[in-house]
């Protein structure tokens, strides 16, 4: 009797976790390729666009908006100026619908052009000037809710937006 309450313990929790993972994944967007962000590499002065994870970025190909949760991320971004007055560029808002719930909501594609704005030094790391604001215009279908122009502060360091 021992041996199978202990086995049935085993396989629900296997199967617990198998979900769990099932879950999360489901609720991921999609993944152009395996590699982490492509970005160019940051120079002592450079204007810098600072992640979720306090990392540094030069015209980033990729770029996660809510740090949270994942639920919003910017993907084959492609810029057409960088430098101290401003960032320009275009690129795909994969944004979770969240229904019925975000773990299984689906992830749905925008087209968007992106304005990085405003500068500060960024206390991290005092030698470079990090943009304050991001802005999205939405050139076609936007997610429920949404404006036609969403402008975002951006982050000091992991999860503290800073304006």
């Amino acid at each position: 009797m021992r041996g199978t309450v202990a086995g049935t313990a085993v396989t629900l929790t296997a199967a617990a976790l198998l979900t769990a993972g099932m879950t999360t994944a489901s609720a991921s967007p999609p993944t152009a390729t395996a590699s982490p962000t492509a970005t160019a590499p940051a120079a002592r002065g450079d204007r810098v666009l600072v992640d979720c994870f306090s990392h540094r970025n030069v015209r980033p190909t990729d770029f996660i908006l809510a740090c949270g949760d994942g639920n919003s991320r910017l993907k084959g971004l492609r810029w057409t100026s960088w430098g101290a007055d401003g960032a320009t560029g275009t690129g795909t808002n994969w944004v979770n619908d969240c229904k019925p719930y975000c773990a299984a909501g689906a992830f749905h594609p925008y087209p968007v052009v992106i304005r990085l704005s405003g500068d500060t030094q960024w206390k991290k790391h005092p030698s470079f000037e990090r943009y304050t604001r991001l802005s999205l215009t939405y050139t076609g279908a936007r997610p429920e809710g949404f404006q036609q122009v969403m402008s975002y502060p951006l982050w000091d360091g992991p999860l503290s937006p800073q304006a």
